[in-house]
């Protein structure tokens, strides 16, 4: 056979399936995406994406399918991990985790073009969609009740 003796039946399957892994994080949220070839189902931790709670940030997530339309995902099954955070920023490391799937396996899979045209559609709506937002919660200091804030100071 071709194949190295050493190479498992897993390995070689494993390489026939076009697959990405990227992550989106969010604050202390952190969502990883497995995308691979399929037929356009989309989960998040075992659950389907239409059901994702808090119903009042679900749109949030919806937005990489909305801005790029059904038909690209038609073809490509995404399934996400998430864990850490808040509701909020747990639904904005999926939508992150979601746009940079479908970049990635664009530019991996598809071509230079389309995925160009993806990058730019998501861009222009919103960066954070593909750009992690570095801001994180500053450690309270003595002397004060916050970060920032300070004690009030009296004279007598």
């Amino acid at each position: 056979s071709p194949l190295p003796s050493h190479t498992s039946i897993t390995q070689i399957i494993m390489s026939s399936i076009k697959s990405v892994q990227v992550f989106g994080r969010k604050k202390t949220a952190t969502a990883v995406a497995y995308c691979k070839q399929g037929r356009g189902l989309i989960k998040v931790n075992g659950c389907p994406f239409e059901l994702l709670e808090p119903e009042i940030l679900r749109l949030k997530s919806f937005e990489p399918v909305l801005l790029l339309g059904q038909e690209r995902f038609s073809n490509l099954d995404i399934r996400i991990r998430v864990k850490g955070g808040g509701y909020t920023a747990q639904i904005y490391a999926i939508r992150q985790a979601i746009s940079k799937a479908i970049v990635a396996y664009y530019q991996k899979y598809v071509d230079e073009a389309s995925k160009k045209e993806i990058k730019d559609i998501l861009t222009q709506y919103d960066r954070t969609l593909l750009v992690a937002d570095p801001r994180r919660c500053e450690p309270k200091k003595f002397g004060g009740r916050s970060a920032r804030a300070r004690f009030q100071k009296s004279y007598r």
